[in-house]
């Protein structure tokens, strides 16, 4: 099967040398969305080898700001990745991405209990945490960490909300592309662990709890939210790909299952 043209301006979410979480799926995007007819072909020429025979599969995601086509990721069959696992994917011609799957956080926010439980490293931390209020819940379900900052400018009017706050937002953690964020909110210092008022986000208190929580926090780490009165984040609004069950996501993949020795 010849390389496929679009692979020469393929984008992959992760560097080459980085080390991510155990939650991060390899996401590869396209200038152009590619016809149905065209994937089998492009999961082919897409790669992937680990030092832990991993076994995973590429599957098409509808990305919230992306046309159907124009994203394809890799997830291992398990969840999640194995602490430790080298991982070399291959796009085609174009190169090639080296990197590490590095030690294992996993965070649950209970959005009834407002609390969010972090196991790493043999250990487990219960913090006080205030979610989204009635009307503006946080998003059910497991998402992954894109990014953090130490500083976000946020503003309702960019998520609907009207003028609901404009500010600085400190030790932000990012989860979702529609604004889902772990991080610093002054109501916390009071509501955190007794109510949940947010406009989606999770908040944490400015004792030095949210910053810590920032500090240990990396991308491609795992936060999952349950108990809170709003749909399961789709498998497009940033990394929600470990929502769908192997099955359905079996059923976006041209090619199926491999595994990656």
């Amino acid at each position: 099967m010849p390389e496929p043209a679009v692979l020469a301006q393929a984008r992959v979410n992760i560097s080459d040398g980085q080390t991510v979480g155990v939650g991060m799926p390899i996401s590869v995007t396209f200038s152009r969305p590619v016809p149905a007819a065209e994937r089998e072909g492009v999961e082919s020429w897409l790669r992937v080898q680990t030092s832990s025979g991993t076994r995973g599969a590429w599957s098409w995601v509808q990305d919230s700001s992306l046309l159907d086509g124009q994203r394809v990721d890799f997830r291992p069959s398990t969840t999640y990745w194995q602490s430790g696992t080298r991982v070399t994917l291959r796009v085609g011609s174009h190169g090639a991405r080296h990197f590490t799957i590095g030690r294992s956080l996993l965070a649950t926010v209970d959005a009834r209990t407002h609390m969010m439980t972090v196991r790493t490293g043999g250990t487990t931390r219960r913090i006080p945490v205030t979610t989204g209020a009635p009307g503006t819940d946080t998003w059910n379900g497991t998402m992954v960490v894109m990014d953090k900052q130490p500083k976000v400018l946020m503003d309702s009017r960019t998520v609907g909300l009207g003028d609901a706050y404009h500010g600085y937002y400190y030790w932000a953690v990012h989860l979702t592309a529609s604004g889902t964020y772990v991080h610093q909110n002054p109501r916390a210092d009071t509501e955190a662990g007794h109510r949940n008022v947010t406009h989606g986000c999770v908040g944490l208190a400015s004792n030095g709890t949210a910053q810590r929580f920032y500090d240990q926090a990396g991308v491609g780490d795992v936060v999952t939210v349950t108990g809170a009165d709003k749909d399961t984040v789709a498998a497009g609004n940033g990394y929600g790909d470990w929502n769908l069950t192997w099955k359905q996501w079996l059923a976006h993949s041209e090619a199926g299952a491999t595994t990656t020795a």
